[in-house]
């Protein structure tokens, strides 16, 4: 991997983690008038593996979506307006933090019914197998959409076909406040169900933003190559609560051992200490594209704030009745 390469992906990370932290910063102003499942924590598998998509590459994700959506490419201006349901955002302002879309960066959707963007990810594959136009799809989705019919039923339909897909569980270990040993059964790990598919697998620990974009690379050759479904699991760890700016520890769902240690793997803490070890990073540098991305998301919210709200006949567009 190149300097550069390197540089991006550590950039990609920080810009996520600090747009991420300004949206929980701003939160409580009461000017986000929608839910925000934020992925402080979460943003190395978003970033590695979007470093290996094409702009015409398809994404599609589920509730916690604003880190596949910056990682794919999508403007921030246009995120935070959304978030502000301005007529300014990605999805016009009527669709908030869990709907957001840029297909023009290959952003499809963003769905929060859990488990319900994965079958829509399959048709995207397998129209696009069908057009034979080279193109390959990504979904992201999190441990607890296993449990959900969607799931096997679209992973056996892309074995079936041989489509061009990418599956991405990034398991944080908890659906809201229940964790995985309370929900599913601990004699097999997930990319075990979906070697039994048919499906190619391979498992990681998702916080080393390097390491998950070399394992993308391998997958997403895989599936141009072989012209078939890949499956990653890469487990991870939500710094903040499932849904809201604050944080929930306080609750006791997840005990201060178990926090301590995933916080000593955070993406970024990683990411530095890999890249100031080969002498490609160092704490001005840090500083500077701090302060870069920091001025990004003040012109960004500034532009939100100054946009004006959709009209009432705007609820009626584009929908299907």
């Amino acid at each position: 991997m190149s300097t550069e390469s390197y540089l991006k992906l550590y950039r990609e990370i920080l810009r996520i983690r600090i747009v991420e932290e300004t949206i929980s910063k701003k939160y409580p102003e009461g000017k986000m008038r929608c839910p925000v499942h934020l992925s402080i924590g979460q943003e190395a598998p978003p970033v590695g593996i979007c470093a290996n998509l094409t702009v015409t590459d398809q994404i599609v994700s589920a509730h916690r979506s604003h880190a596949h959506y910056l990682a794919k490419g999508g403007g921030l201006n246009p995120m935070i307006a959304e978030l502000y349901g301005k007529k300014t955002g990605c999805a016009k302002g009527v669709g908030g933090s869990m709907h957001l879309i840029a297909p023009e960066m290959g952003m499809i959707a963003a769905v929060p019914i859990v488990g319900s963007s994965i079958p829509i990810a399959v048709g995207l594959a397998w129209g696009n197998k069908l057009s034979n136009n080279g193109k390959v799809t990504a979904v992201f989705f999190g441990d607890g959409a296993i449990e959900e019919g969607s799931f096997h039923e679209s992973l056996n339909f892309a074995a079936l076909h041989s489509l061009p897909i990418l599956f991405v569980c990034e398991n944080n270990n908890f659906s809201v406040y229940t964790s995985f040993e309370k929900r599913q059964s601990t004699k097999r790990k997930i990319y075990d169900i979906a070697v039994a598919h048919g499906i190619k697998s391979t498992y990681t620990e998702g916080n080393n933003v390097f390491e998950v974009a070399e394992l993308a690379n391998e997958a997403t050759t895989f599936i141009r190559n072989e012209k078939a479904p890949f499956f990653m699991e890469l487990s991870t760890f939500r710094h903040l609560e499932h849904c809201g700016p604050a944080n929930d520890d306080n609750l006791s769902y997840r005990n201060q051992e178990y926090v301590d240690s995933w916080m000593k793997k955070d993406p970024i803490l990683i990411a530095e200490d890999i890249l100031i070890a080969k002498n490609i990073l160092n704490k001005e540098l840090i500083l500077q594209l701090r302060h870069e991305i920091e001025a990004e998301c003040e012109i960004a919210f500034q532009f939100a704030e100054d946009s004006e709200f959709p009209e009432k006949e705007d609820l009626y567009k584009n929908l299907y009745i």
